[in-house]
C-alpha cells in the first residue's frame, strides 16, 4: 500500500509564508501524479494545486494561483507547496493525495479532482491568524 505523508503545517500570521512537503513510499507503480487539496471547518474538500509525474505540468485552484507554487524533487517521490501571502481564508487541513499514471503516456498529466486520486495523507493544519 502506497503510503502518503505530509509535512510542514503550522500557524502563521497573514502574510506569511509556510511550505509543506508530502512524501511517497512503499510505491507499487512506476509513476505518480499528485496533488494538494484542502478542507477548511463545514465545507467540502477542494482543489488547490496539481503537479504532473515528470513536474512539467502543474495546475492551481484560482483562489490560490500567484501565491501557492506546487513543485517536486528530483525523485518524484516528494512534493511541496510554498504558500506565500498567506490569508485567513487559507486556514484548513491541507490533504496530500496521489495516482498512477501510466509511464510515459501519463507522465506529464494531472488530476483535479478528489475522486481521481487514490492515495491520501492523513492531512496536515494550516492556520493563518488576522
Amino acid at each position: 500500500q502506497v503510503q502518503v505523508v505530509e509535512s510542514g503545517g503550522g500557524s502563521v500570521q497573514a502574510g506569511g509564508s509556510l511550505t509543506l512537503s508530502c512524501t511517497l513510499s512503499e510505491l507499487t507503480d512506476s509513476a505518480y501524479a499528485m496533488a494538494w487539496f484542502r478542507q477548511s471547518t463545514g465545507k467540502e474538500r477542494e482543489f488547490v494545486a496539481t503537479i504532473s509525474w515528470d513536474g512539467t505540468s502543474t495546475d492551481s485552484a484560482k483562489s490560490v494561483k500567484l501565491r501557492f507554487t506546487i513543485s517536486k524533487n528530483s525523485a518524484k517521490t516528494t512534493a511541496y507547496l510554498q504558500m506565500d501571502h498567506l490569508k485567513p481564508e487559507d486556514t484548513a487541513v491541507y490533504y496530500c493525495a496521489a495516482t498512477p499514471v501510466s509511464y510515459p503516456v501519463g507522465s506529464s498529466s494531472y488530476y483535479r479532482r478528489v475522486y481521481e486520486y487514490t492515495y491520501w495523507g492523513q492531512g496536515t493544519q494550516v492556520t493563518v491568524s488576522s
